[in-house]
């Protein structure tokens, strides 16, 4: 702790010594031991205390950064859901749209196709537009899709 060296407490043991005489002088030096013990013990103390701060600090700092991350993650996931479900929206439109549009009448309700063929038309064009909205949707979010087998 002090930077003394073995001939400076030769010295100062020479001049208790002799101030304090033979018989004080344990007692000083045991009273002094236990002083320097106390401040030993009471720096040690203030040393935790300020790394417990430190420490208490990067983890509000650490969680500040998780809960914003999460508040990312969430609103991205949500963001996500919500166009999910509006190209759902658009495609059961397009799919009650087109079952109406098919019969050419005026009638409420949707009738269905005449023969096998036309509910397989009907099946490979919705196929084919609901490849084509994920294609696009790809191409807006810069998604590049590997190329297909045919």
């Amino acid at each position: 702790m002090f930077d003394f060296g073995f001939s400076e407490m030769v010295v100062v043991a020479v001049v208790g010594l002799i101030v304090l005489g033979p018989e004080r002088l344990p007692k000083v030096a045991r009273q002094a031991g236990q002083w320097l013990g106390k401040l030993q013990r009471y720096v040690a103390d203030v040393k935790s205390d300020i790394n417990r701060q430190m420490e208490l600090d990067e983890l509000r700092n650490l969680q500040s950064e998780v809960s914003g991350a999460a508040r990312d993650l969430k609103s991205s996931f949500e963001s996500a859901v919500g166009d999910a479900q509006t190209q759902f929206d658009a495609i059961d439109a397009d799919l009650r749209g087109d079952a109406s549009a098919g019969t050419g009448s005026s009638n409420a309700g949707p009738a269905a196709p005449a023969t096998d063929w036309d509910q397989v038309y009907a099946h490979r064009r919705t196929r084919d537009r609901i490849r084509d909205r994920r294609l696009e949707r790809d191409r807006a979010l810069g998604h590049k899709r590997p190329a297909q087998r045919r």
